[in-house]
């Protein structure tokens, strides 16, 4: 077996005796417990830094303008350069655009050490964190789905809720390892030395693994840049999705890259003391439950079912936080708002992940990073100046509002949908296994979405790597 190539796409079924579609399920595979576990540490070491940073950037600026636009140069790079990263995922060897990745962020946080020790401009600071973004951005589509491709497809989404938890427990270890270390005399700049160690955790999994050969596409030149575009507009789920997320993320989640400036300002809490940073952690940890829960105690449960009271419950929480002006009653709210966040979050990537095959994965992915992570940097830049000039109230408010109106529009339920659902969507919620080819045994299965099958791919340029 090699590393890059030689292998069936379509992991077989082991025998390993969990429900389909649970962690444990997922955890069972060693390719993809490896590289969650070096994941795991290299996220830990990156929350760390993104927790310390715009702290570090309102205890120097009290400007939530100037967060904003920190957070754009990490995540603003996903607008413009996450469709031709997934093209780029597609085409090269996984490994060495991961590698090269993960070596280049390391890089990039050693400079942001150095830069921060020797207070260096913000100016300066913006243009190495966008470096470290635009690498990010890179290595998104290659490392999202060549993950999922490591288990089953009948494991796929306690999979994706193994990789939420991991995001998110991240949150709560990092923020809560940077308030120990602040507490023993750490430096900033120490701890995003320390950010810079935790890569190799990553890079000496992918050195291990054996990571699924890059898809193919038989297009050229912007077309082929379209790919995902034209998938998302034909499967309706798809499209809806993402749509919904796009809106989510400019509108409702501005507060995840404010939480320093609202800490700061409505709240009087100082950024780079301890209060801070457990805030952070249990707000972090409200998430990891939620993500946990939906390869957990929702196993069994349609992911379609999880989406709308997820935006009905970070509507009420964010608008409980909008009102706080006092730490002490905030600690039990954020936890919930991280909850339904990421209970929202992954239910409506694992209904995404189920809708597309192996060979669409990088293409749709790149517009998932977009949504997520690159218009959350816009609702930064375009509501951190609101904020500066009439306080978090009314932004957070308006937010709350929205994501409950968007809990009708993203409602994935409606008749609609029913005729675009996978296979593995359906057996996901009755708790059936599939057969070691993804087929349902007691269910035709609808061919147009096997990976085997070429026609379907051909309407995309899509064939499979040789």
């Amino acid at each position: 077996m090699t590393h890059d190539g030689g292998r069936s796409r379509d992991v077989e079924d082991q025998r390993h005796g969990f429900a389909p579609g649970s962690i444990r399920a997922a955890w069972s595979y060693r390719d993809f417990r490896l590289l969650w576990l070096g994941s795991f540490w290299s996220n830990v070491g990156t929350w760390m830094q993104n927790v310390a940073l715009p702290a570090y950037i309102v205890s120097q600026t009290h400007s939530g303008f100037k967060v904003g636009v920190m957070v754009f140069a990490q995540l603003g790079p996903q607008l413009l350069l996450a469709i031709p990263a997934g093209v780029l995922a597609s085409r090269v060897s996984r490994r060495k655009l991961l590698v090269t990745m993960q070596s280049a962020q390391l890089l990039g946080s050693l400079v942001l050490a150095l830069l921060i020790s020797r207070h260096s401009s913000f100016e300066s600071l913006f243009f190495v964190n966008l470096f470290i973004g635009i690498c990010n951005t890179l290595n998104a589509p290659a490392f999202q789905s060549a993950q999922p491709e490591l288990v089953s497809r009948n494991d796929l989404p306690g999979a994706i809720a193994l990789n939420s938890a991991a995001l998110n427990g991240s949150r709560v270890i990092g923020p809560v390892i940077t308030a120990l270390l602040t507490l023993g005399g750490v430096t900033i700049a120490q701890i995003f030395v320390i950010n810079a160690a935790t890569y190799l955790f990553v890079i000496a999994a992918l050195a291990v693994v054996h990571l699924p050969p890059p898809t193919r596409s038989t297009e050229a030149g912007f077309r082929q840049l379209t790919t995902g575009l034209r998938i998302a507009r034909q499967k309706k789920i798809v499209g809806r999705v993402i749509l919904s997320m796009a809106l989510f993320s400019f509108f409702t989640l501005v507060y995840i890259g404010q939480f320093a400036k609202i800490a700061d300002s409505a709240m009087h809490i100082d950024t780079t003391g301890p209060v801070y940073l457990w805030l952070y952690a249990v707000w972090g940890f409200g998430a990891c439950l939620g993500a946990i829960s939906v390869g957990t105690l929702l196993t069994r449960v349609d992911k379609r079912r999880i989406v709308t009271p997820g935006l009905l419950g970070v509507g009420v929480a964010l608008a409980a936080f909008a009102l706080q002006r006092h730490a002490g009653p905030a600690f039990p709210i954020v936890f919930v708002l991280g909850f339904f966040y990421f209970l929202t979050a992954t239910g409506m990537a694992t209904v995404l992940q189920q809708n597309i095959t192996h060979f669409e994965r990088p293409f749709v992915m790149s517009l998932w990073f977009m949504a997520f992570g690159g218009t959350v940097a816009l609702g930064n830049l375009a509501f951190g100046p609101v904020i500066d000039r009439f306080g978090s109230r009314w932004v957070l408010l308006g937010g709350a509002a929205f994501s409950i109106l968007l809990s009708w529009f993203c409602d994935l339920r409606r008749p609609e949908f029913d005729s675009e659902i996978t296979t593995e969507t359906a057996t996901a919620t009755s708790g059936r296994a599939l057969d070691s080819d993804g087929s349902d045994p007691g269910k035709p299965i609808d061919k147009s979405f096997e990976p085997a099958h070429s026609a379907a791919l051909e309407q995309y340029g899509v064939a499979g790597a040789d």
